[in-house]
């Protein structure tokens, strides 16, 4: 049985449900095609188990999907002393459930209404709906956005401040599809390059210079 998002019950019951009621009413090809949409439903929200057994210093990815960009963060970020910036775009296709990216003390969780913007265009980051975390690590502060798109538009954080979190945990979930935008100390040595695959809550996408193994 596939692991399935709590949060994504009433996209799969309303179809399923509203399906029964056209196939009994004789309106067999409707009854099929909101099936189908169920099923997709059922997909989009699957939740499979994950882990990672790099070592301690290392960040993992917060989302699944494909690098779009790795930069200098905006001024804002660096003035928290995040100076290093991964875009992460998550297509309909990919798991929708966001992970910790590192271990840490959650400082500050936060909805920030916004615009739904293409998640692929740079403007998105600051200028369309979001949940902002930042997050307390052993090796400095580490923030991330979970931003809604043109088709996303329902972000899930499941943090709150004071909250301790372990790197690789269930931290919420974006519905259907966007962006995941991390942000990490300007010492950080980032691994991945823009059009790189990433799976959240195993793929190894940066450490700290600090703590790396030789």
């Amino acid at each position: 049985m596939i692991p399935f998002a709590p949060e994504g019950t009433p996209f799969v019951l309303v179809p399923a449900v509203a399906g029964v009621l056209a196939w009994v009413c004789g309106y067999q090809p409707l009854a099929i095609v909101l099936w189908l949409i169920a099923l997709a439903c059922i997909s989009f929200f699957r939740d499979p188990k994950r882990a990672s057994n790099a070592p301690p210093e290392a960040v993992i990815a917060p989302a699944d999907g494909k690098v779009l960009s790795v930069g200098t963060a905006p001024e804002s970020m660096v003035a928290l002393g995040c100076g290093r910036q991964i875009s992460i775009f998550m297509s309909p296709a990919n798991v929708h459930v966001n992970r910790a990216p590192v271990s840490g003390t959650v400082r500050e969780a936060r909805h920030v209404d916004g615009r739904n913007f293409p998640a692929f265009r740079d403007k998105a980051s600051e200028l369309n709906e979001h949940s902002f975390v930042l997050v307390d690590s052993p090796w400095g502060p580490v923030a991330y956005k979970q931003i809604a798109g043109a088709l996303a538009r329902r972000v899930v954080c499941d943090l709150a401040p004071g909250e301790t979190i372990a790197r690789g945990q269930r931290v919420g979930l974006i519905k259907f599809s966007s962006r995941v935008d991390l942000f990490l100390p300007t010492g950080a040595m980032v691994k991945v390059r823009p059009g790189e695959r990433t799976r959240a809550g195993e793929t190894v996408i940066a450490h700290f210079p600090a703590l790396e193994a030789p």
